[in-house]
């Protein structure tokens, strides 16, 4: 006779969704994702009570450490960085389920040492053969590390239990390679039990996208080409690429934020509405927009890119991106992108999306602005609306979560005078529930097995095929467009939609 946990009823909002007997093994624990996102995401979890009395959580990474060594890392880590209070009981409670397994990627002894910590934990913690293998590693690590799962045994799971493997992006540098990390993947672990990490898409606010579209009767009539005159999705960042040279010479902003963040954002903002909220409906509502989207003719005039110099951001002078250490000389790495899109439906015909993200602008914010039409007819003289702009859905994804409604409206006095104002929601000010951090959800999900919020890699695939002919054309173009930190990126953006008769909206 099977058994089905209360505690997992979707109608039952009385306790949330507990994870069931399980563990989770990282690789690649010395890295900052780790320490500052990981590590006290699963304390985290377990402070709300959402992880079983027996998860465990094992460490492997190239260190001559032993368990107490990695449990003082996990504590160092969860005290600076995690989102709840510190609680010794919670802790004690994790700190029995710590372990740590030293060796390389491609160590069999390493390798078969951390088949017998997992059998061990089985036995000790009843984590009945249950484990999510965490990849928070270089891709080009990821075959020597799933090879090694499977040889050892490690990748397939006995009846009634499960393995999975969690990937960080970047999924790839272009299409090619993501093609070829997936048939590494596929090789060993089936297609479901991957699950492909974007972290912005556990934000409560890319979630909430969805419950703003499909929940309410005010927005979806107004959410097509017959209203939307354009579509902005911005991320900036005020802060420089700060020690990760290594990581981004080579990658730049557009593979490293719009091929995944910024397009699955797209996605969420114009796909149809799904038959359901489910994996199934979601991914086949998100992949049939992306398949849907067309690059524009002339790429040199609707795509920009640049790179950050010398500047003042937050008061202080800083150096460009060309004097950062260990950045080349040479360096035709873009740390800013801005592309046009279009969306080849009835619903999107003639309406265009910009994108853009970039390194050391003005502030730090990640925005979807839907930009409407002007009225038809106004009654009013020129002079009475010469303040009037359009009107505007923004949905904030960070900081300061929430949603403007921008409209216009008289001035007080005796004159006909209209003017932009706002209506504001702020998530911190509507619920006394605090939003929890993407990577609790995202590893809960996980251990759940609930894969709604993880882009499949037919997804990833069509990602790589919009933005792969924009990358060779600027591969062809010469060097990206200086712009000083601070700003909001090179003039190149500004004339981009200027041509269209359009401005940036300034977050």
């Amino acid at each position: 006779m099977s058994w089905t946990n209360p505690l997992r009823d979707p109608a039952d909002r009385r306790l949330p969704r507990v994870a069931g007997p399980c563990g989770l093994v990282l690789f690649g624990v010395t890295g900052d994702l780790s320490r500052k996102k990981l590590m006290p995401a699963v304390y985290d979890l377990a402070n709300r009570g959402l992880l079983p009395p027996g998860f465990s959580l094992v460490g492997f990474a190239r260190r001559d450490w032993a368990d107490q060594d990695f449990a003082q890392i996990v504590h160092d880590s969860v005290k600076e960085h995690a989102r709840t209070e510190f609680r010794e009981e919670v802790w004690q409670q994790l700190l029995e389920g710590i372990r740590f397994v030293p060796g390389n990627f491609d160590d069999p002894a390493a390798f078969e040492t951390l088949r017998r910590t997992i059998e061990e934990l089985d036995e000790s913690r009843g984590t009945d053969g249950n484990h999510a293998f965490y990849l928070a590693i270089p891709p080009g690590f990821f075959g020597d590390v799933v090879t090694q799962l499977e040889r050892h045994g490690l990748a397939e799971a006995k009846e009634g239990s499960w393995r999975r493997v969690v990937v960080e992006k970047p999924f790839g540098h272009d299409l090619a390679s993501a093609r070829e990390l997936d048939e590494v993947l596929a090789g060993v672990f089936s297609e479901d039990s991957v699950f492909r990490i974007d972290h912005y898409l556990g934000k409560e606010t890319v979630q909430s996208i969805l419950a703003i579209r499909f929940a309410n009767a005010m927005f979806e009539p107004l959410w097509n080409a017959n209203y939307v005159d354009h579509v902005q999705i911005t991320m900036a960042e005020d802060v420089g690429i700060g020690g990760r040279a290594g990581y981004y010479d080579g990658i730049g902003a557009a593979r490293d934020v719009i091929q995944n963040h910024l397009l699955q954002l797209m996605a969420l903002v114009a796909m149809e509405e799904p038959t359901a909220f489910d994996a199934h409906s979601l991914r086949q509502e998100k992949q049939k927009l992306l398949s849907s989207i067309v690059l524009p003719r002339r790429l040199d005039l609707t795509t920009a890119r640049g790179q950050y110099a010398a500047g003042w951001a937050g008061g202080e002078k800083v150096a460009g991106f060309l004097e950062e250490e260990g950045i080349r000389r040479t360096s035709r790495t873009e740390t800013f992108a801005a592309i046009t899109l279009h969306v080849a439906n009835r619903r999107w015909a003639g309406v265009p999306f910009y994108l853009r993200t970039g390194k050391r602008l003005g502030r730090r914010v990640t925005e979807v602005a839907v930009v409407l039409k002007r009225a038809p007819h106004q009654p009013f003289s020129a002079a009475s609306t010469e303040e009037l702009g359009q009107n505007a859905i923004v949905i904030r994804v960070q900081p300061d979560e929430g949603m403007t409604v921008r409209f216009g409206s008289k001035v007080p006095g005796t004159a006909m005078e209209i003017r932009d104002v706002n209506m504001d929601f702020v998530y911190g000010g509507s619920f006394t529930e605090t939003s929890p951090e993407a990577y609790e959800r995202l590893i809960l999900d996980v251990l759940l097995g609930e894969p709604p919020l993880f882009p499949r890699s037919e997804e990833v695939e069509l990602s790589w095929q919009i933005l792969d002919p924009v990358l060779a054309a600027w591969e062809r173009k010469g060097k990206p467009e200086p712009y000083p930190a601070g700003t909001w990126g090179p003039e190149s953006a500004e004339k981009m939609l200027a041509r269209d008769g359009r401005t940036w909206r300034r977050p």
